[in-house]
C-alpha cells in the first residue's frame, strides 16, 4: 500500500460524503461504534467506502476503525488505523471542519507508523506524511512553525468543566484560540504551520492521532502527552489511551508544559 492508493480513496470520499452531507435522515444517530461513540450515517457511509477500497487492493491488512472494530483482510498484516470521520458532529451539524484519518504501521505501536493520509473532507485538501520522507499538503512541503512565540493554540475539551480550566494557563499566553472538534485535522494544520499547539486533557484513542502524530513529526514537530511524556509506545488499539501536547518545535513544546503544569496545579 502506497500514499496514491489512499489518495484514491480519499478521492471517493470527498465526492460521495459531500453529496450525502445535507441528505433527509443523515443526522440521526445509528447507535454506538466499536470505540464508543456514536456513528452517525455519515460515519458509516465512510467506513463502507474505506473498507471497500482496501479490500480492492487485494493485500493482506489488519483494519482497526472506530465503527466496526478490528478487521482482517486475507489473515492480516500491517495495521490500518481508520478514523472515518473525525468531527463526526460537526459534519452532520453543518460545520465544515471534519475530516477522514488513515494511518498504516507496520507494528502495533504508535512509532511503527510508517503512512499517513488526512483529508479534509470540506474542502478536499490532502494532509499525508510517510516516516523518514516528510510531511505534504497536496503535493507540497510542509513544515510546523519554527519561532517559539504562542501565535495560535488549537484545543479539544471533551469535558469542558474540566480539561478548559487545565489549559486556562497555557491559553491565556496565545495570541489566539480555537477548539475546532476534529483532532486529527487540528494535528494536519499544525503540522502546515497553521497553529502553534494543540492540547487537549481528556484521554484519545489512537486512531484520533496516529495520522496526525506522523504528520507533525515529519514536519518538525513534537507530540507527547500533556505531562510531556513520550507516547510512541501506545498500543494501536480502541482504547483511549493519552492525553496529547503536540507543538511546532521543541522550544514552544517546553514553554507549554510549564503553562499546563500551573494549570494541573490549579485543578
Amino acid at each position: 500500500m502506497n500514499i496514491n492508493d489512499l489518495k484514491e480513496i480519499g478521492g471517493r470520499l470527498f465526492n460521495d460524503i459531500s453529496a450525502s452531507r445535507y441528505a433527509p435522515g443523515r443526522q440521526s444517530s445509528l447507535g454506538v461504534g466499536a470505540a464508543g461513540d456514536k456513528t452517525f450515517p455519515v460515519d458509516r457511509l465512510a467506513e463502507e467506502i474505506i473498507v471497500a477500497g482496501l479490500k480492492a487492493l487485494k493485500e493482506p491488512l489488519t483494519i482497526v476503525s472506530e465503527e466496526m472494530g478490528v478487521m482482517e483482510l486475507r489473515g492480516g498484516g500491517p495495521m490500518v488505523l481508520i478514523d472515518p470521520v473525525d468531527g463526526s458532529k460537526n459534519a452532520v451539524a453543518g460545520i465544515p471542519f471534519y475530516c477522514t484519518s488513515i494511518a498504516v504501521a507496520d507494528g502495533h505501536t504508535l512509532g511503527d507508523v510508517r503512512l499517513s493520509y488526512i483529508i479534509n473532507l470540506s474542502n478536499g485538501e490532502e494532509f499525508w506524511a510517510e516516516a523518514g520522507s516528510g510531511a505534504f499538503l497536496k503535493d507540497r512541503r510542509i513544515h510546523t512553525q519554527e519561532d517559539d512565540t504562542f501565535s495560535l493554540i488549537a484545543y479539544e475539551a471533551r469535558f469542558p468543566g474540566k480539561d478548559i480550566p487545565a489549559i486556562i494557563p497555557l491559553l491565556a499566553q496565545s495570541r489566539k484560540t480555537r477548539c475546532l472538534g476534529a483532532t486529527a485535522l487540528d494535528l494536519a494544520y499544525l503540522a502546515s504551520g497553521a497553529a502553534s499547539v494543540f492540547v487537549t486533557s481528556s484521554l484519545s484513542r489512537s486512531f484520533d492521532f496516529a495520522g496526525g502524530w506522523l504528520l507533525v513529526k515529519e514536519a518538525g514537530g513534537i507530540t507527547t502527552n500533556s505531562a510531556g511524556e513520550p507516547i510512541e509506545h501506545i498500543t494501536l488499539d480502541l482504547k483511549k489511551s493519552s492525553s496529547l501536547l503536540a507543538a511546532c518545535n521543541p522550544a514552544v513544546h517546553r514553554k507549554a508544559l510549564k503553562l499546563l503544569a500551573k494549570g494541573q496545579a490549579r485543578v
